[in-house]
């Protein structure tokens, strides 16, 4: 083995714990790029196989009652490849024992051959047949949590007759990959379920006998997808077509693209703070390593190696450490990310599940891994070669100190002489005290990017459950109705309040933007479903102009008092101008609303009501239940407290996984930085503590002296640290946002508590680690001139 080579091994086991905390700081980064990469590129991939094997529409509409033969129609738009009509409705269920009703969405399956377009997976079982009774094949996830199988039976109520339904099959479709059911928020196995049923059985039920409400389109590879929506509208206007949209639009795909985005953004955001600390942590080691050994330096120099020779040495140093972090990174990011995709295996309804994990992002996460770490130790390198070798024999001059700030602080009864020399000892260097600051606040910014998400997630419930939308039950009808039907609700058992609203799907536009949305209108004086503004104050509605969300604003770049245009795409079909009278605050969806008497002139056809929002008797539950079960009117019904229930249970679950990632990431951020700066000014400074030692002073006013500084520094990084954590968190929200599905920047002053207490947690740490090397200290051994 060569000496320097011998060198370095022995340079390895000297500092094996400062390089395995720098390698850990690395392999986080690592880990976290491979696991965000990984993991969207394992769910961008099953989602395209899926798809394209399943056949999954580019184009959606529904009609009111169109007859197949515009079917024929629309197969001769330019650009479309395939097209499917068929009968789509939401039912209500009765499952055998379940108190509250569950929701179905009914699809009509075409006879003798599979759909040309949505095609279903049949994962168990076999397909209906229209026969005398009422076969379905029904979804995964709604068997596996009723425990359905082929042969068990439910009843559903399908246009106000109850039927008995006889399950045949288990089966999934790319167009319920995430099942969501209406009024929901978070996916509800046992409330939400999807019905594929024979067309020739399903279509009778609904007078569509020879006709459809819904159609999906393929189209051919290039083919322009707002020009056929353009002609699908066209076809599908006199048959009460409500606006076709294309694929991002559609409610399962648009969540998965969301998800999509949260990976993205994490595989930005993460990795870069992992290794700007590990390049910093090897800056910061080898040129004080260097520092410590220029005598050597200078005297291999003058046995004869090269500059470069010894340069290839620290830096091969910092390659063996940076290869220790990649590996462990490798592992760790590949056993995370496996277990993320499976999760989402999970979470999201797929037939299969395609991991990639290609050499590529082993190969990009291991290359800018090194690259970091390289431009880390750069400076520290190149400063060997500047080193002349009899200047670099020669001991560097002592520091000069000078009475620290006037010596005012020596006569504060609080601050000791070796308080005194422990600050001291950090104004000399002032910088190399700022970059260990930098690396612990951004542990404490990492913390409270992890944290912060609770602090938004309560803030965002107590706004749309408590605030918003204070309603115990909506209850959706299958069609319009006339306003007489709010006093039938009143009259269902345990309703003690009921709040109308109409719903109609329009298109706004606001100079060249425009956007497919669902105008709501509400009465005046609405308690239990309100709007809020941009101060959570309750809105009341003027009886003319649209109140916007703030996403609508920003989507159509709309301020208060513009006029828009206002395309509806149902009823009348009527366009108008209106002003935009309010900016309000919503999270979820993109929210219009409009007086309810305002709409219904708008509509031009008269009063209609879409639903109504209900306050229920808790103890007459099980009465309302029973009842709205025999109600052939009401389609559907959403209750709140389940949804409320659901979405803080389904939150807090993905949050609890994530937090545990990033607060562990942060420790090991926080202990790499700490721990690397207590050994390296050990390691400058023995000979002076030793010194203390050997003067008298016990271990642990020695310790003070070390001590001090690292505390000082962990103090001061928490300022920093909270403002570092504010930014980045605004950054994820603004990374996040989509028109689905907003979270707000709350962050409690809680949360930069425990953000602080675990960095100081860690960091303690650190230092009795360090404490104890001082109280091992080998006097003499210290104590010795270099010869």
């Amino acid at each position: 083995m060569r000496t320097l080579d011998i060198k370095l091994v022995r340079d390895l086991k000297r500092l094996w714990a400062q390089a395995l905390a720098v390698a850990l700081v690395l392999a986080c980064g690592v880990a976290t790029l491979i696991l965000a990469t990984g993991a969207y590129r394992s769910l961008e991939e099953t989602r395209s196989a899926y798809y394209e094997r399943y056949r999954f529409a580019d184009v959606f509409a529904s009609a009111t009652r169109a007859p197949l033969s515009v079917g024929d129609t629309l197969r001769a738009i330019p650009g479309v490849a395939a097209v499917e009509t068929r009968v789509m409705r939401h039912v209500l269920l009765d499952i055998p024992g379940m108190r509250e009703p569950a929701t179905g969405m009914a699809v009509s399956l075409p006879a003798g051959r599979e759909p040309a377009v949505n095609a279903v997976f049949l994962r168990e079982g076999n397909w209906p047949e229209a026969g005398r009774e009422l076969e379905a094949v029904i979804n995964e996830n709604f068997a596996e949590a009723h425990g359905f199988e082929p042969g068990s039976t439910f009843q559903a109520i399908l246009n106000g007759a109850k039927a008995t339904i006889r399950v045949t099959g288990i089966g999934l479709s790319p167009e319920f990959v995430y099942a969501l059911g209406p009024g929901d928020m978070m996916p509800d196995d046992r409330r939400f379920g999807v019905l594929w049923m024979p067309e020739r059985a399903l279509a009778p039920l609904f007078d569509l006998d020879g006709a459809f409400d819904s159609v999906g389109l393929r189209l051919l590879r290039g083919a322009s997808e707002p020009d056929v929506i353009d002609a699908v509208d066209d076809a599908l206007s006199r048959y009460g077509g409500t606006g076709a949209y294309g694929r991002k639009d559609q409610m399962s795909n648009a969540f998965l693209d969301g998800e999509l985005t949260q990976l993205s953004a994490m595989a930005r955001i993460i990795p870069p703070i992992f290794l700007f600390v590990s390049a910093f942590l090897i800056n910061m080691i080898l040129s004080r390593l260097i520092a410590l050994e220029r005598e050597q330096i200078g005297l291999l120099k003058a046995l004869g190696y090269g500059r470069f020779a010894v340069a290839w040495h620290y830096l091969k140093l910092v390659i063996l450490i940076a290869a220790v972090g990649i590996a462990i990174g490798f592992v760790a990011g590949t056993w995370l990310g496996r277990g993320l995709t499976e999760l989402y295996s999970k979470f999201y309804s797929f037939p299969f599940l395609i991991f990639r994990w290609d050499a590529d992002i082993y190969l990009v996460a291991a290359g800018v891994s090194l690259g970091a770490a390289v431009a880390g130790a750069a400076r520290a390198v190149f400063s060997t070669l500047a080193l002349a070798p009899a200047v670099a024999m020669k001991p560097p001059a002592p520091p000069v100190y000078r009475q620290f700030l006037g010596g005012a602080l020596a006569r504060v009864p609080l601050f000791s002489q070796l308080t005194i020399m422990g600050l001291r000892h950090m104004m000399r260097w002032p910088v190399r005290a700022a970059t260990s600051m930098l690396g612990t606040s951004l542990a404490v910014a990492l913390l409270i990017v992890a944290l912060f998400s609770f602090d938004s997630v309560a803030f965002m419930l107590e706004v749309m459950f408590y605030q918003s939308e204070r309603e115990d039950a909506t209850l959706s009808f299958a069609s319009e109705r006339p306003p007489a039907v709010v006093p039938a609700v009143l009259d269902l058992p345990g309703v003690m309040k009921a709040e109308p609203f109409r719903a109609v799907a329009a298109i706004v536009r606001h100079g060249h933007l425009e956007r497919r949305l669902s105008l709501t209108g509400k009465p005046p004086g609405a308690d239990l479903s309100r709007v809020l503004d941009m101060e959570l104050a309750p809105v009341v509605l003027p009886e003319t102009g649209l109140a916007v969300s703030d996403r609508v604003a920003s989507l159509l770049d709309i301020r208060l008092g513009d006029l828009v245009e206002v395309e509806l795409l149902e009823g009348s079909r009527r366009t108008a101008e209106v002003p935009v009278t309010a900016i309000i605050q919503s999270y979820i969806g993109l929210m219009v609303f409009m007086d309810a008497g305002a709409l219904d002139r708008l509509a031009g056809i008269g009063p209609r009501v879409s639903g109504v929002h209900v306050s229920v008797d808790p103890a007459r539950l099980d009465a309302l239940y029973r009842a709205v079960k025999e109600t052939p009117a009401v389609s559907s019904i959403a209750l709140q407290t389940v949804s409320r229930d659901r979405f803080r249970e389904t939150m807090q679950e993905n949050m609890t996984i994530m937090t545990t990632i990033y607060v562990t990431l942060a420790v090991i951020i926080a202990f790499g930085v700490v721990y690397n700066s207590a050994r390296i000014q050990l390691s400058e400074r023995a000979r002076e503590l030793a010194t203390l030692r050997v003067l008298g002073f016990t271990r642990a006013e020695v310790s003070r002296v070390l001590l001090t500084e690292l505390g000082v520094v962990v103090l001061l990084a928490q300022p920093l640290g909270w403002a570092l954590g504010y930014g980045f968190s605004a950054a994820v929200v603004s990374g996040l946002a989509s028109d689905l599905f907003r979270v707000p920047l709350v962050v409690e002053p809680a949360t930069f508590v425990k953000a602080s207490l675990v960095v100081a947690g860690a960091a303690i740490v650190s230092a009795l680690i360090v404490r104890r090397r001082i109280d091992r200290f080998d006097l003499v051994e210290v104590l010795k001139s270099r010869e």
